[in-house]
């Protein structure tokens, strides 16, 4: 039934049972498990005027390292429970890059986790999670987290 699943992960607290929710799909349909984080450039960059402007000193930097954390951990779960893996890490807008993966990639689940957030930021920045469930092509299984931000 899926061949292909597709775990975005951002490495943050709470992350655990969306990580384990995705390994369990992958090892219960025999799908190769794809890992990606995304370094978000809106964070990297900081729009002044008509130039960007760098975010700050050592943001990209702190933000891969932050990601290759986040995909080591979840490949060596992964390789724990028998499940292939690939991870890869990209730069830009998080749902967008999530949904040109989906798509170049032919992903046949997304497991997406979910934090609770306020509504006032939910509404005033939506949600990557959301985007993606209203836009993905393939289902997206979304798992809350046990984390309140």
């Amino acid at each position: 039934m899926y061949d292909r699943i597709l775990f975005p992960t951002d490495g943050s607290k709470g992350v655990d049972r969306a990580t384990d929710h995705a390994i369990d799909a992958a090892d219960r349909y025999d799908a190769t498990l794809h890992v990606i984080y995304v370094v978000d450039s809106d964070i990297v960059n900081a729009y002044s005027g008509d130039e960007f402007v760098s975010g700050a000193e050592g943001a990209e930097e702190t933000l891969e390292d932050t990601g290759e954390e986040a995909l080591a951990a979840v490949a060596e779960q992964a390789d724990a429970a028998g499940v292939d893996v690939v991870t890869h890490m990209v730069h830009g807008a998080p749902h967008e890059e999530i949904l040109r993966y989906i798509d170049e990639e032919e992903i046949d689940l997304t497991v997406m986790g979910s934090k609770t957030r306020p509504g006032d930021y939910r509404r005033m920045l939506g949600s990557v999670t959301e985007r993606v469930s209203r836009q993905s092509t393939a289902p997206v299984s979304i798992v809350k987290t046990t984390v309140r931000t």
